[in-house]
């Protein structure tokens, strides 16, 4: 064992401090920073940021072009448990609400997951949802993906009204946002 006087011993724990504190604060992003594009970070009364994503059926989809519809942008994987919990609550809102303009936006986080599994999950789980491929990550990254699955529940003028970091989301939390999205909306 180092034996190392009281003086000194101080002095390092105060300088690993010092360092543990720059290290968190250049290693991570506050709401309202920007992500590695210097694109605004997704938050709350914000405008969501927009993309265009596939389904594996070549169906394109451009977030803007939505705007007037309440929407759910769920970012998830196939291999997500709490993705897999979640996903039968969201078709369950998504049928009943979808005369109302409600659309679910499944963005599956291809780049981390395997598209061939992502399309039998989805099959499997029977979701008639567009389910979007982020094969390069973009849209995880514009998003600043922390957690698998998160959730942006963005307003019919394309405001992110509420950001869900992990799951699975209660079937009563997700009847509670679009139904507000719903309410603001008319």
């Amino acid at each position: 064992m180092i034996n190392l006087s009281a003086k000194k011993r101080q002095f390092l724990s105060v300088f690993l401090l010092v360092f543990g504190l720059v290290w968190i604060g250049v290693g991570t992003q506050l709401p309202g920073g920007t992500s590695s594009k210097g694109i605004p970070a997704p938050q709350e009364g914000f405008k969501a940021p927009d993309f265009t994503l596939s389904t594996p059926e070549g169906d394109s989809y451009t977030l803007s072009e939505l705007e007037g519809r309440p929407i759910l942008i769920n970012l998830w994987a196939s291999w997500c448990g709490p993705c897999r919990q979640e996903m039968p609550a969201m078709q369950k809102l998504y049928e009943e609400y979808e005369d109302d303009g409600f659309i679910v936006l499944a963005v599956n986080t291809t780049q981390q997951d395997n598209y061939e599994a992502a399309v039998g999950f989805a099959n499997e789980l029977g979701l008639t949802f567009p389910i979007l491929m982020d094969i390069d990550g973009y849209v995880s990254d514009l998003y600043q993906l922390r957690a698998t699955p998160t959730s942006f529940f963005v307003d019919t003028e394309g405001i992110i009204q509420e950001v869900v970091l992990g799951g699975p989301m209660a079937e009563a939390l997700l009847v509670t946002q679009v139904e507000n999205l719903l309410k603001e909306g008319n």
